[in-house]
């Protein structure tokens, strides 16, 4: 089976999704609400379980609990210190914060299109349960994306730039393991980094964000949309 198709389709979902929210803009307070609860579907009902499913193979609980926090509080420094989060009126200088919670995206994209040629390396049958797991989750990808770039002061088009890495990411991750494999107790350690940095995104981030000048009630009945539409679906595969 041609892993490099496969990952092609993870590409197309995060394409579709990420076309989604520049096409229902004037709606972006309901997708940010959906987008936060989507991140922290994925984070909580599919990265967590894998995380502790391949890390505690090899490592304690509490080590697997200290990279969710190292994740967690790792983005925040960035945040705090380095992207410097200040009020929407200072867009220009949250813009860097939007580029680099892309790149944070576009990095999960990419580890999942590593995920995908790693489970086709064990066998195919893991590689289809893997590669469905994925699917559940690029679409959402896709629309973070476009969010984080647009809510920090980023322009429509930087935002098509980044969802454009985004999409291709799945598809380098899945050629890099044509060149190399990576150690399974490494990978769970990795998940266990992006559930911190993923719930952290949505706490801080997105949820917030979603609420600003709206009514909270529909934006909350959207995120925890997002979240029960993820828990649904990694339940199905």
């Amino acid at each position: 089976m041609n892993v490099l198709l496969i990952a092609l389709v993870a590409s197309v979902a995060t394409f579709i999704g990420g076309s989604f929210a520049l096409r229902f803009r004037d709606q972006l307070h309901l997708i940010l609400g959906f987008s936060a609860g989507a991140v922290a579907g994925v984070a909580l009902f599919d990265l967590l379980p894998e995380a502790i499913g391949l890390g505690t193979k090899y490592h304690s609980a509490s080590t697997i609990a200290f990279f969710i926090a190292a994740g967690f509080f790792g983005y925040l420094i960035l945040d705090r210190l380095i992207l410097l989060h200040t009020h929407e009126e200072d867009s220009e200088v949250n813009a860097p914060r939007g580029f680099f919670g892309a790149l944070t995206l576009s990095a999960h994209s990419f580890l999942d299109g590593i995920a995908i040629g790693v489970g086709f390396q064990a066998s195919v049958a893991v590689g289809i349960v893997v590669t469905a797991a994925v699917l559940t989750h690029d679409f959402s990808d896709g629309i973070n994306t476009v969010n984080l770039v647009l809510k920090n002061g980023g322009t429509w088009r930087q935002a098509f730039k980044w969802l454009l890495v985004d999409a291709a990411a799945p598809v380098a991750g899945a050629a890099s393991t044509l060149l190399f494999r990576i150690p399974e107790s490494t990978i769970g350690l990795v998940l266990a980094i992006f559930v911190g940095t993923f719930l952290y995104l949505s706490a801080s981030d997105l949820i917030p964000e979603s609420h600003h000048r709206h009514p909270r009630a529909l934006t909350t009945v959207m995120t925890l949309l997002g979240a029960l539409v993820l828990y649904t679906v990694v339940h199905l595969v």
